[in-house]
């Protein structure tokens, strides 16, 4: 009997996780080992007060089992020492996992920040010669991964492991998760408080939708037309894309579009149409053009020529027309910025139609997609700009749906005339409908966002919170100059350029977007007074504490923003002089 009972807890022991292996043994299991570890010496120590035979057989197993809670502690304590060595040492409450598909629980400490910023560095590393050695070009010899571009910011890894035997027991797992994504909420939460640079509107509140996150929504292929895939928000997407149309004076059967996944697809979709429409026509593009725009070209393998811009940030008409003239003999694809991404400039859509009529370029001769991005929304609700309409002759309009309008997940609206769209569009007999999209799948929770922000602010509510943003806008930039620091603000823009702050902890901090010697904020309807205040008041006080030693100088953004306009030592100077 005790022969088997030894044979037992012997087969009981090697079916469980190799002990050796200490970065693969999991603290739940170390437990549970412990606890049968228990059991079993209690039930030994039975036999040998009942005085049965087979006493040197207890004795050998007690021996067997003291070594296996020997090790379980040793191996307990090992983990706790690499925590406590950790970069997040502290109190802790929650598990995170080491690498590896069966990686170990380990603990999150108070202060967890899944997107750390660290001060000290691992220099970047370059390699060469390392293409086509079989190694992953992500990665440096120590594991870390490569700084593309000098930043300094790491993204932390919440590895996924695969489940414990017991976690449907214990509930260890959902707990852990639990407190992960509750973390991750208070930092989402706070650094809300500080999002000044991107241009996303983070004032909404869609809870009323949030019982249809339960179905899987896609429309796949054209939202006009059905398809045997039933579960879909075309319905929601034809009203979202009729309210674009009349904001942008087309009629309903001039026209054909569909809800993007982002608005990189607007300006790739746009672009793509003028290619199909011009298959041998020259893309034109400002400089300050969205990198998509430039994507688009690569992508389409499409010849690229660069426009200039002016210190404003929108295009040089004069340059424009000159680049025309140089390429007469072909047609002309050109994108056309309603609001450029650093400056916030709008192109003269007027002159650049005159300068493309100037250069004896006929309507059937020239494609015009119009990047709105942010301010294609914004402009139709400001009296005195200038109109994006297809009254003109444009092709194609694109906005984003998670910037001005406050959809949470990254979306845009494309619209096209009909007759363009024709050259795209093809039969897809898989989904018993036609497609002229460029993705898949998209999205169908999308428009359901958009139709429900759409009808709750109406033009009315939107104009209103048009006018805010520049009321704002022209607070933070007169600010600015007050305090001297160099600053421009476009007319009918709500983007305020201003001098790079030498800090760039300072800049991760408030999430400013940085271009050479500037930087930007882009005022959303979320960004209050009170908000401004703060950077503003923040700002002079770290500026004070850059320049204080004499060392260091504001920099000069004469050449971005206009001599006038820049407040660097030199300048100053200059504006000095020339008032005496």
């Amino acid at each position: 009997m005790l022969l088997l009972l030894f044979v037992i807890n012997c087969v009981h022991f090697f079916h469980l996780p190799d002990l050796r292996d200490v970065e693969l043994f999991p603290f739940l299991v170390n437990r549970f080992m412990f606890s049968s570890a228990l059991e079993l010496i209690t039930l030994d120590l039975t036999i040998l007060l009942n005085k049965n035979d087979g006493s040197w057989l207890i004795l050998l197993e007690l021996g067997f089992v003291l070594l296996l809670i020997i090790h379980s502690c040793v191996a307990s304590l090992s983990d706790n020492s690499c925590a406590a060595n950790s970069q997040m040492a502290g109190s802790v409450d929650v598990l995170i996992h080491d690498s590896g598909i069966n990686g170990a629980m380990k603990l999150l400490p108070e202060d967890f920040n899944p997107i750390a910023f660290i001060q000290d560095l691992v220099p970047p590393i370059i390699r060469e010669n390392d293409i086509g050695n079989g190694e992953d070009q992500n990665s440096t010899e120590n594991g870390e991964r490569k700084i593309v571009l000098g930043k300094n910011i790491h993204t932390m890894s919440l590895e996924i492991t695969e489940p414990d035997i017991d976690d449907e027991v214990t509930g260890e797992r959902e707990a852990y998760m639990a407190s992960v994504l509750a973390r991750y909420k208070k930092f989402l939460t706070e650094r809300t408080k500080y999002h000044l640079g991107y241009p996303f509107n983070l004032d909404f509140d869609y809870n009323a939708l949030s019982q249809l996150q339960h179905f899987s929504i896609n429309n796949l292929g054209d939202p006009f037309i059905e398809s045997n895939y039933g579960v879909h928000s075309r319905q929601f997407e034809v009203g979202v894309l009729d309210w674009f149309a009349r904001l942008w004076e087309l009629e309903k059967n001039e026209y054909r579009g569909y809800i993007t996944n982002c608005g990189t697809e607007g300006n790739l979709h746009g672009i793509l149409v003028g290619r199909e429409v011009l298959p041998d026509g020259i893309l034109y593009a400002s400089q300050e053009s969205h990198y998509s725009v430039f994507k688009a070209a690569r992508m389409y393998r499409m010849e690229c020529v660069k426009i200039n811009t002016l210190c404003s940030g929108e295009i040089d008409c004069d340059d424009f027309k000159t680049k025309l003239l140089c390429h007469k003999d072909k047609p002309a694809i050109v994108n056309v910025n309603i609001g450029t991404t650093v400056k916030g400039a709008a192109d003269d859509l007027d002159l650049v139609i005159q300068k493309l009529e100037d250069a004896g370029f006929s309507h059937d001769r020239f494609y015009i997609h119009c990047d709105g991005a942010l301010f294609g929304l914004m402009l139709p609700f400001v009296k005195r700009a200038p109109k994006v309409s297809f009254k003109k002759p444009i092709g194609s309009v694109s906005v984003s749906g998670h910037k001005f309008v406050g959809c949470p997940m990254p979306c845009g609206v494309q619209i096209t005339r009909l007759e363009h769209v024709k050259a795209l569009s093809r039969n897809v007999e898989y989904l018993a409908s036609r497609d002229a999209t460029i993705m898949g799948s998209r999205n169908g929770h999308a428009p359901i966002f958009l139709w429900y922000t759409l009808n709750r602010k109406g033009y009315g509510g939107f104009q209103k919170e048009v006018q805010k943003c520049l009321r704002n806008a022209h607070y933070l930039k007169d600010r600015l100059v007050d305090a001297g620091i160099g600053a421009i603000l476009n007319e009918l823009s709500s983007t305020v350029v201003f001098e790079r702050p030498h800090d760039e902890e300072f800049v991760h901090r408030w999430q400013l977007a940085c271009q050479g010697n500037i930087a930007h904020v882009v005022v959303m309807p979320n960004i209050t007074i009170e908000k401004l205040d703060h950077f503003l008041n923040e700002l002079v006080q770290k500026r004070a504490e850059w320049f204080q030693d004499g060392k260091s100088q504001p920099y000069c953004i004469a050449s971005d923003v206009g001599q006038k306009n820049c407040l660097c030592s030199l300048h100053r100077l200059l504006a000095f002089s020339l008032k005496r």
